[in-house]
């Protein structure tokens, strides 16, 4: 039987099933600071304007599609842990890719941990704040370690002799990973252990003893969540004969042994996944105290608003990052015979993504000119009562913006090779960390009680945009009337800094921001009831204002 005759061999044209067109591409290669014209301003409004040059180098360099990359490898490739070496003895050791450490030896080198209080000056603390936003948008957890860092510093001041001690090593721009004794490095990175099992952050509750052994003490007890244990030093809050007290607890001792804090496991967290949570036991451990015995939540309150200020930064920087993707997305895809840019429904909610973007970097760069002036009563007042309205506002609203950014991406967005799937997991961790969202709105109603003052310079605040805005001018009035009320304050806590957050932000916004701007911030966030998704705003806004200046032409 004769063989089948072979058919014609397929042509190129023929085994290719289609085309691949009218697609995205990735968003790199690109500077993100030249990019992001509310930024620009902003560094020059809050003090940093020196530093703009720097800062747009920054973004360029952190922008290249091989840096861009780090932040994936971080997270895809996570921490690792083991508690002994294989001699058997105890190391407590967590292990990164190398990409970690690159991000890590970034922010080091650029002063992300401690530029404010080795270059303190004008427009520090916003230059610093600047680039975390920045980095932050490249890679989220490695930012832990950074914020504690650069945190313990005004917490470890109250104790001169340790800041003498330390702070040279803490503030040096050399980062060394290596775990070994402090005395043998150039540079030393600090975590925190502040909560337990049975308070959270009812942190009074805590079960930690400290016992006075001459000048040192001992802690025994344990911590449910030890941020980023691969650090040289931590602080941590521990009951002494006095009360809760502050300690410094090295991870080596100074006779080169390994001190007793014992790390049992690292945290499984839905985000924040290249970061090292870690729980721990103390058995024994030696620890220094800072701060007076019994003072430990005054020692440790400046820490604490640095961090939330962090917060601030990195949800604010996620908002810019989910943006920034959803824009580059949009400008490339068509449907419907237009461009999704181009759609008008597309419009309002990318333009109202970029309204929330905006007022976020506004109110955080306000934050950190009032932390350059702390000398000002004004600005200080102002530190203790708006660090936490910005903190619980804008990390809580941060999720929400990630997942609408996605949607404008589609179900590429969804696929786990994508940006969208890590910014959407971190989003809620900043809202939930350094006190969640019940925690900031009781910390404002105290400070409002105990210190009456932080509300006139809050009142002062809003007045500066006095007759810029009517639909203002009428929420600031209505709010005057709910300071005024004491009655069920904690139960309306949450309504009153909702109202706070946004009064704020839209002050900023009518004094500095384009009127498109402040105009359709004002008119979607004032003059409306009950829920509302983000694309609602009023059908006369101009978007392409406001989607022009969110993609700044570089």
């Amino acid at each position: 039987m004769n063989a089948p005759h072979d058919p014609t061999p397929c042509t190129p044209f023929v085994a290719a099933t289609h085309e691949v067109f009218n697609v995205s591409s990735e968003l790199q290669d690109y500077n993100l600071y030249a990019r992001d014209r509310v930024l620009q301003e902003a560094v020059q409004r809050e003090g940093a304007g020196h530093e703009a040059t720097a800062l747009s180098a920054f973004g360029e360099m952190i922008g290249r599609a091989n840096y861009l990359e780090l932040g994936d490898l971080a997270n895809r490739h996570t921490p690792e842990f083991d508690t002994h070496d294989r001699f058997g003895n105890r190391v407590d050791l967590v292990k990164f890719h190398p990409a970690y450490h690159q991000l890590m030896r970034t922010s080091i080198e650029h002063g992300l941990h401690a530029s404010p209080w080795t270059n303190p000056g004008p427009g520090a603390h916003a230059a610093r704040a600047a680039r975390f936003f920045l980095h932050s948008q490249v890679e989220a957890g490695h930012g832990c370690p950074v914020t504690m860092t650069f945190a313990a510093v005004p917490s470890l001041r109250t104790q001169p002799e340790l800041a003498a001690l330390w702070e040279p090593k803490i503030t040096s721009r050399v980062y060394d990973p290596r775990n070994i004794p402090a005395h043998e490095k150039a540079g030393l990175t600090v975590g925190m252990g502040m909560t337990e099992k049975q308070g959270g952050s009812d942190v009074r509750a805590n079960t930690t003893r400290a016992y006075p052994v001459g000048e040192a003490y001992e802690l025994v007890g344990h911590k449910f969540f030890l941020s980023a244990p691969m650090c040289d030093l931590f602080l941590v809050l521990a009951q002494a004969p006095g009360g809760l007290t502050c300690f410094l607890v090295p991870r080596w001792r100074p006779d080169g042994s390994k001190n007793p804090l014992e790390v049992l496991r690292l945290k499984e967290k839905m985000g924040n996944r290249s970061n090292a949570s870690s729980e721990i036991e103390l058995r024994g451990a030696l620890a220094w105290r800072v701060g007076e015995e019994g003072r430990g939540v005054r020692t440790i309150i400046e820490m604490v608003s640095m961090t939330r200020f962090d917060c601030m930064i990195g949800s604010s920087a996620g908002m810019r990052m989910a943006l920034s993707q959803a824009l580059h997305h949009c400008r490339q895809r068509a449907a419907f015979g237009k461009k999704l840019i181009d759609q008008p429904l597309m419009r309002n909610v990318l333009a109202d993504l970029a309204l929330e973007s905006e007022a976020a970097t506004t109110l955080t760069l306000r934050m950190a000119r009032a932390m350059d002036s702390r000398h000002d009563e004004h600005e200080d007042l102002l530190v203790r009562l708006a660090t936490a309205v910005g903190k619980y506002w804008i990390c809580k609203r941060t999720p929400n913006h990630a997942y609408e950014a996605m949607e404008c991406i589609g179900g590429s967005g969804v696929m786990e090779n994508s940006m969208f799937p890590r910014l959407f997991r971190e989003s809620p961790v900043n809202a939930i960390w350094e006190g969640s969202g019940n925690v900031q709105c009781l910390d404002v109603l105290r400070a409002m009680q105990k210190t009456p003052a932080v509300v006139e310079a809050f009142v002062v605040e809003l007045k500066k945009a006095k007759g810029g805005n009517a639909l203002l001018d009428a929420h600031v009035n209505s709010l005057l009337g709910e300071f005024a009320d004491s009655a069920d304050f904690e139960v309306r806590a949450r309504d009153v800094v909702d109202r706070m957050a946004v009064a704020l932000q839209a002050a900023l916004l009518v004094q500095h921001a384009p009127a498109v701007v402040a105009d359709a911030f004002c008119r979607s966030r004032l003059d409306t009831r009950g829920q509302r998704n983000y694309g609602a705003l009023p059908r006369d806004t101009d978007f392409g204002a406001i989607l022009d200046r969110a993609w700044t032409s570089a």
